[in-house]
């Protein structure tokens, strides 16, 4: 299987390029699957049911979050309705939405996204390294699904490295998010699952992690920094693509860069 995961989309710049992208990218890449983390789609902070829409309407077949997923209070009913859009798996007992989707295409390919939250220097959550276990324990590669994705939204990369030797040998591929810049450690570990620390954001890169970089600067250097806002430069698309073998592991792994400042990089 051939599966695209594209880092969080930051802003409406970031959104649109996606959007027109997507179908170039699918048929490209021969995609039969691409997951998009969409937790920064609204103005940076959150995502809309009318955005979510909009993004499956493209053609992407999973919506991943994190720590901003309930930034837009619309989003509760949504999600709850959606299961496509997904938020962590380890939030407390009770929030609406799920963190686990099985999804089948036309093909009959069976994909399994899960999508947790790391605990460190992060919102207190349920403990993620159980969660993705008992996820994982849950889900099998080949007896329920032929590919699992596996998005660890967190700060730390000590502990998104640990989820991913976690993951080796029973996920196809765990991505890491929520930094906003792609890391260079992509690989594929030794049981098989790829692997990349972040994935880094889809956004404008002349900026502060996607924030205007002159306002984001000045609230480091002033008591009162004015309000953050989106930069609303050329968007780089970075992600991570995967090809599995017909066990379910990644056979080869390379990350994704496209348009703006870091595709010249």
């Amino acid at each position: 299987m051939r599966v695209l995961f594209l880092g969080d989309i930051v802003g409406r710049m970031a959104r649109n390029t996606v959007i027109e992208s997507t179908a170039t990218l699918r048929a490209e890449l021969q995609l039969d699957f691409l997951v998009v983390n969409c937790e920064n789609a609204a103005g940076g902070f959150g995502v809309t049911p009318q955005i979510c829409d909009d993004l499956f309407a493209a053609g992407i077949d999973v919506l991943t979050t994190g720590n901003h997923v309930w930034d837009k209070r619309e989003i509760v009913d949504y999600i709850e309705q959606q299961p496509r859009l997904l938020r962590p798996l380890n939030m407390a007992e009770g929030t609406p939405g799920k963190g686990v989707v099985h999804v089948t295409n036309e093909a009959g390919a069976r994909l399994t996204v899960i999508n947790v939250m790391a605990n460190l220097f992060m919102a207190p959550n349920d403990p993620v390294f159980p969660a993705l276990d008992g996820a994982l324990v849950r889900s099998r590669l080949g007896r329920d699904t032929d590919f699992i994705l596996v998005d660890a939204h967190g700060e730390a990369t000590s502990e998104k490295m640990a989820l991913g030797h976690l993951a080796d040998g029973r996920a196809s591929m765990l991505v890491g998010t929520h930094t906003h810049v792609p890391t260079a450690d992509h690989q594929i570990l030794a049981g098989g699952t790829a692997y990349q620390s972040d994935t880094g954001m889809c956004g404008d890169y002349d900026s502060v992690i996607g924030m205007n970089k002159a306002a984001a600067t000045a609230r480091f250097t002033k008591r009162d920094g004015p309000r953050l806002s989106v930069a609303t430069g050329e968007a780089t698309l970075c992600g991570l693509f995967v090809e599995s073998g017909e066990d379910g592991l990644a056979r080869s792994v390379a990350p994704l860069r496209r348009g703006g400042r870091l595709s010249h990089v």
